[in-house]
């Protein structure tokens, strides 16, 4: 028998999701991913000043706005032809680097770890370490007035779930110690954009905000204890679980896409947007001995089974947005990216499928497969590879201000140019972020942004492709439909965000179950 789950909205991500997945012989028979928020913000910047687009793209988000910013200051360095100096890239490298400090800790242990450990396992705690007896007294208490939000109430532990007391005792205090040192990467960025989030520093040409001395020194110190925490405790946690306890669940690849990767490349190392920290590249099948370049011209949006009116597929800079919510066959306000046709992964995994940095290709040689696990894996070693970079950034940008050599702005390029298109392409924490502008009499005449979770989270295409999300969905083992703890690993995995109830329907009675989660 077919049963039908719907998560809706799907919790401990960012903006409104539903899930619907069917249900047959305890494996996911097929999926659909339903964006549920319409905004509007490409249609609000038609008409506006060009300059303003970076300003109100940065309001996108407010986990990564400074990633909007980045990417929507880069579409008018190409429209405008700006040449930013060196202190502005490092600038900009330094804001956005403290942003991905600040973000891929916060996804592992407050938006992911509560799908894999078993929080109750505390109470079985018999060490004598004082720290831990202290998180096991304080969720102990939680336990006895009844109140544990967010850690749970949530889905019911299963064959993956970690119940080692000692394990699961160790990952509660680290996501403790983990908003801490959120804070603290936030602040890093705060010091150079002016605020986080929703910074205001990066703009055309460069960046607003010259540092000096001080400021430097602070987010150096800043810096050393947001990279002691993601040597010492969130890396090791990662490995741990991905080699560990969570082995099986990693070994059997659950929550893997078709193996179609995208990276635009991201974090300029020299001038000109070249010698990329990340690289970019296309890998078609799993083949990463075959990573080609990418042409930017081959990617096309999708909106036959969106909330949209109906068209060809169009690149994004004849992209449109004509909302139709009574379309028949749509099913979400998410359209459907496609690079030759293929729906392409982005984000961490993608990145490091295409880097092929030893210590991520050591663990899929070691049998961790792409998958869910794998995620969380690439996040933690690209964090590594970021932190290692960001203090050589710092270090050059603080030669330059102590010499008084410091450029922050190409202020000869500031002025609107009468017509003009740019593109901005770059990650973000969760992938692939794209910016397309076209000026005409000095105006936005049309603005369409791609962001990372348009590409993970897309609907059907127009020949019934489904989306990365909904692909790795399909043949996930659910034995128990009311407790469909498979289906969130894998959707959290890619790192979207939000947090409500969840409501299942049983088939056959209609009845809907209703499940609070943390």
């Amino acid at each position: 028998m077919t049963q039908k789950i719907v998560i809706d909205p799907v919790t401990r991500i960012e903006g409104h999701l539903a899930i619907e997945v069917e249900v047959e012989n305890g494996k996911v028979k097929n999926a659909w991913s339903k964006g549920t928020m319409f905004r509007g913000l490409e249609a609000l910047l038609r008409g506006k000043d060009p300059r303003d687009a970076s300003y109100v793209t940065d309001r996108v988000c407010g986990v990564c706005s400074a990633s909007h910013q980045w990417a929507s200051a880069l579409a008018l360095d190409d429209a405008f032809g700006s040449d930013v100096p060196d202190g502005g890239r490092l600038i900009r490298n330094l804001i956005l680097g403290a942003q991905w400090l600040h973000d891929h800790p916060l996804h592992f242990y407050h938006l992911s770890a509560l799908d894999y450990i078993d929080i109750m396992a505390v109470a079985q705690y018999k060490g004598s370490d004082p720290g831990l007896n202290a998180v096991k007294g304080k969720i102990m208490k939680l336990v006895q007035v009844k109140d544990t939000a967010p850690l749970t109430p949530r889905y019911e532990p299963d064959e993956f779930s970690v119940t080692d007391p000692e394990i699961v005792t160790a990952a509660v205090a680290h996501y403790l110690k983990a908003l801490e040192i959120q804070a603290k990467a936030k602040r890093m960025g705060a010091l150079l954009g002016g605020k986080m989030p929703h910074n205001a520093a990066i703009v055309v040409g460069g960046v607003t905000a010259y540092p000096d001395m001080q400021i430097l020194s602070q987010y150096r110190s800043l810096l050393n204890e947001v990279v002691d925490f993601v040597e010492n405790v969130y890396v090791k946690d990662v490995l741990m679980f991905g080699t560990g306890p969570l082995l099986p669940l990693a070994a059997a690849g659950i929550g893997a896409s078709a193996g179609h990767y995208l990276s635009y490349g991201g974090f300029p190392n020299s001038a000109g947007n070249k010698d990329l920290l990340y690289p970019a590249g296309v890998i078609f099948d799993n083949k990463t001995d075959q990573v080609e370049r990418v042409n930017y011209d081959l990617i096309k949006e999708y909106v036959g089974y969106s909330w949209y009116d109906d068209g060809p597929g169009r690149h994004p800079l004849e992209g449109e947005t004509a909302v139709n919510r009574d379309k028949e066959k749509g099913y979400s306000f998410i359209k459907a990216p496609r690079y030759v046709g293929r729906a392409m992964e982005v984000g961490p995994l993608a990145r490091m499928m295409v880097a092929k940095p030893e210590a991520f290709m050591k663990l899929i040689n070691s049998g961790v497969k792409p998958g869910a696990v794998a995620r969380h894996a690439a996040r933690a070693v690209e964090t590594l590879v970021i932190t290692k970079q960001i203090y050589r950034w710092l270090d050059e940008v603080t030669e330059q201000v102590a010499s008084g050599k410091c450029r922050i702005h190409d202020t000869d390029t500031w002025e609107v140019p009468e017509n003009a298109t740019g593109a901005g392409l770059n990650e973000a924490p969760r992938g692939a972020l794209g910016h397309w502008i076209n000026i005409r009499n000095k105006k936005i005449e049309n603005y369409q942004l791609v962001v990372p979770s348009t590409w993970n989270l897309s609907p059907r295409d127009d020949k019934g492709v489904p989306g990365p999300v909904e692909q790795a969905l399909i043949g996930t083992p659910v034995p128990d439909v009311n407790n469909p703890l498979n289906v969130v690993r894998i959707v959290r995995s890619f790192d979207p965000c939000i947090s409500c109830a969840v409501h299942i329907i049983e088939p056959d009675s209609n009845r809907i179950l209703e499940f609070m989660v943390g």
